[in-house]
């Protein structure tokens, strides 16, 4: 390290968080935010819940900037949309900064908690598995009873209706992604910036197509993880793509010797298994490590299965998990199905979910055109349809549901085994977007690929590129080299001699 650098560095940690070069928020200040190490700025913005009525009830829309390191940023930021729909993005910051590092350089980072999550007028259930607050008070009956999860969502649903800055049970339909962005861009006005940078994850992926959408001229460029586009009818598509990721493991599991080995009638003990459901087991709740006696369900493993395939290097234990569950042992599974929910930032604000699913996809199960899984039905789509039924409905515009050709360029990235955003939803948007858009598929990847690989370096160059066609014109064969995690195949002792 140079003196000057070492000197321009610690001038940095004595001055505190420099105000960002490309606005003049007044209204930043200091602040520290869990997971990241120095201090940032936090800010906040007055919104009318309901834009009709600029006078009625407000929220406030909470954010936070972590600022560039390079004294002479960059005057186009870069914005995180979280996921879920029902993460906050705020809650997320510890775990994705090390992913932006490099962007962070020269730009500033912002991540916005939309409205109905962590710090915006939350609409959070605060129970049950997924919640933002679920530590395991959960018990492994109440998940698997589909009666229980139905009744819980409708008494939050009251709770969250009665619940100020909400005066009636309509106004759960003032949190609709159309909203949202409207308020995303309110930020990118207090900021002062004229143009942003957006990288959307799952879900978040439809909020920055929505933003793009309504505010075309403020975007220079777009990064899309794991597409989730506004025609997608959640949560329909998942059986079809669950079941789609499912028999990939399954037939990757009959491709390799040692998978083979050791599980050679993996679909049989599969069948097995869902043939003797429902049934009382015994097993260890994952986060509270309490033994419970609870019916295990068809729905409770297609979900712990579900949820496993989200991430590859989880999904290679499945095969063992699924062996053990026919043959009596239920602890792995069941462990495997809470992993990615016990996750830093993966918990959802139920109500907001509810209300962005209820209000743009619910109206059109009924009309999907995706084809229900073998093994996953429609069981989850069905439990969804009865929350919506009785759930308030925001207003969507028509226009929501219709890409355009885009004037900036975007790069779409998708995992070859993602279970629920699989590449033939970006390969439907990127032919919607046009010349200027870029489709990647990692084969080998889950769901989100910026964190696999090479990926956090290409999306770096994509939006530090000079100009358009450099941006589009990558390389990207360092993530198609990335290899499928092997089947996890427990060590067996030696037979004595």
């Amino acid at each position: 390290m140079t003196r000057s650098l070492l000197a321009a560095l610690v001038g940095a940690v004595l001055a505190g968080p420099a105000l960002p070069a490309w606005g003049a928020d007044e209204a930043l200040t200091p602040c520290r935010v869990a997971g990241l190490r120095n201090e940032v700025l936090c800010g906040q913005l007055r919104r009318p819940l309901d834009p009709v009525r600029p006078t009625g009830p407000q929220i406030d829309v909470h954010y936070v900037v972590v600022p560039a390191m390079a004294r002479r940023k960059l005057p186009d930021p870069v914005f995180l949309l979280a996921g879920g729909p029902g993460q906050s993005a705020i809650s997320l910051a510890g775990s994705v900064m090390p992913l932006f590092q490099r962007l962070n350089n020269r730009r500033d980072i912002v991540f916005v908690d939309q409205r109905g999550t962590g710090r915006s007028a939350p609409l959070a259930c605060d129970d049950g598995p997924g919640s933002a607050t679920d530590g395991g008070r959960e018990t492994l009956a109440d998940e698997a009873d589909p009666a229980r999860q139905f009744a819980r969502m409708a008494a939050c649903r009251d709770r969250l209706a009665a619940r100020a800055p909400l005066a009636v049970p309509a106004d759960l339909g003032f949190f609709t992604t159309t909203l949202a962005m409207q308020d995303l861009d309110a930020v990118r006005a207090r900021l002062g910036a004229p143009r942003i940078d957006l990288v959307g994850a799952s879900y978040g992926t439809r909020a920055a197509l929505e933003y793009q959408r309504q505010f075309p001229d403020r975007v220079r460029r777009s990064v899309l993880d794991g597409v989730a586009p506004p025609d997608m009818v959640l949560p329909v598509s998942f059986s079809t793509d669950g079941q789609q990721a499912f028999d990939a493991l399954l037939a990757a599991c009959e491709a390799e010797a040692a998978c083979t080995r050791a599980h050679p009638t993996l679909r049989a003990d599969w069948k097995a298994l869902l043939a003797g459901l429902p049934r009382e087991v015994s097993a260890a709740h994952p986060l509270s490590g309490r033994i419970e006696r609870f019916t295990l369900t068809r729905e409770m493993v297609l979900g712990a299965v579900r949820g496993t395939l989200y991430a590859p290097w989880i999904a290679a234990a499945l095969p063992t998990a699924l062996h053990d569950a026919a043959q009596g042992r239920f602890e792995g599974l069941v462990g495997l199905g809470g992993l990615l929910s016990a996750r830093k930032g993966m918990g959802l604000a139920m109500g907001m979910h509810f209300s962005v699913v209820c209000a743009e996809d619910a109206p059109r199960m009924a009309q999907a055109s995706d084809p229900p899984g073998a093994d996953f039905g429609r069981s989850l789509g069905a439990l969804y349809a009865r929350v919506c039924a009785d759930w308030p409905r925001g207003a969507v515009p028509d226009a929501f549901y219709r890409l355009s050709a885009s004037t900036t360029p975007v790069l779409l990235l998708s995992g070859g085994l993602d279970p629920i955003t699989p590449p033939r939803h970006a390969d439907r948007v990127a032919r919607a977007l046009g010349a200027r858009a870029r489709s990647v598929v990692v084969p080998n990847a889950g769901h989100g690929v910026m964190g696999v690989g090479c990926a956090r370096d290409l999306i770096q160059r994509f939006i530090d590129a000079a100009d358009d066609a450099a941006a589009l014109a990558l390389d990207t064969t360092c993530l198609v080299a990335v290899p499928r995690p092997p089947a996890f195949v427990p060590l067996q002792p030696e037979a004595p001699t």
